[in-house]
């Protein structure tokens, strides 16, 4: 979106027109691939293999290339993944890719707005991975965050983009949580202080 017509919205009364009319929504990404590189996939994978973790929860499917490499990571712990995605087309290609990688055993898919369903999650947490929708962040965090433990991770993907910064800000404030800039501000690590 031209930065022109952002400041022209944000300083008129079109504000909310423009916005509502321009701000992209999660069904116009329902045919692109959104996935973590390949680097930070095996930095996953070390993550959750060095750590020991086991319980997985991602916010953000897609098509599940994320989602494979912590599936690579808890084939050697013993774990399983959690995983959620809005769009069903992209959920059901996601499944399919499993399938095809013989760990769908090993994944749960859901399917919705995460927010519902992940609602009633009971686990404890050892890795969250946060590649959603960036304004769901906070959100699904303060959701979620009765299940964190002292050993839990929340690996926070696409940190240099405005809504994930603003999540970061806030979370930041907490004492409770130290935060690790990684790949160049891309990914923000968080663990629980000790």
């Amino acid at each position: 979106m031209d930065s022109t017509f952002v400041a022209f919205c944000q300083h008129t009364n079109f504000h909310d027109y423009c916005f509502k009319k321009w701000r992209n929504q999660p069904l116009d990404f329902k045919d692109a691939y959104l996935s973590i590189s390949k680097d930070q996939g095996h930095d996953l994978i070390k993550l959750i293999t060095d750590n020991r973790l086991k319980n997985i929860v991602e916010f953000g499917t897609s098509f599940g290339i994320s989602t494979l490499f912590l599936a690579q990571g808890v084939i050697e712990t013993g774990g399983h993944v959690i995983t959620t995605e809005l769009i069903e087309s992209k959920a059901k290609k996601a499944i399919d890719n499993f399938e095809r990688a013989g760990v769908g055993d090993l994944i749960n898919v859901r399917i919705g707005d995460a927010m519902a369903t992940l609602k009633n999650h009971q686990e404890p947490i050892d890795l969250l991975l946060l590649d959603g929708w960036k304004d769901l962040y906070l959100p699904i965090f303060q959701l979620l965050e009765p299940h964190f433990h002292s050993n839990s991770f929340i690996y926070v993907d696409n940190a240099e983009m405005v809504e994930a910064k603003a999540f970061i800000h806030v979370i930041r404030q907490n004492s409770r949580y130290h935060l690790q800039s990684q790949f160049s501000g891309k990914v923000v690590l968080i663990t629980i202080k000790k």
